[in-house]
């Protein structure tokens, strides 16, 4: 697990796995974006994760920022009351691969893995 420079600010969590598959995503958009994780009404379970790159001059004051190694996560704060202790990681499994998200907050999850209820 890599942990966030900032040891005082581990809200999200990242695998190594997770971090070299975000950073190899992030060479592909041929520019310096950071990761910006939260969650949305909707989804099987309520509540569904999104994340996309996001410029870094679109982080605003009612964001929590992260830095894994010179990579950014931004997360509203709104979302990280239900993203605090969450747990990104990322399998190249030909089967159920891709990211994949474990959060201490859920009570319940979907099948697919990508929402959850609280």
């Amino acid at each position: 697990m890599t942990q966030a420079t900032d040891t005082q600010k581990q809200g999200i969590l990242l695998s190594e796995a997770a971090l070299q598959q975000v950073k190899l995503l992030q060479e592909q958009q041929g520019k310096e974006l950071c990761l910006r994780v939260g969650v949305r009404q909707g989804g099987c379970s309520g509540m569904s994760y999104m994340m996309d790159f996001e410029d870094s001059s679109k982080i605003s004051d009612n964001d929590d920022t992260f830095d894994y190694d010179g990579f950014k996560i931004v997360c509203d704060r709104k979302s990280l009351l239900y993203l605090y202790g969450l747990m990104l990681d990322y399998s190249n499994s030909l089967i159920g691969g891709g990211f994949q998200f474990t959060n201490p907050n859920a009570n319940t999850t979907c099948g697919c893995g990508k929402s959850f209820g609280v």
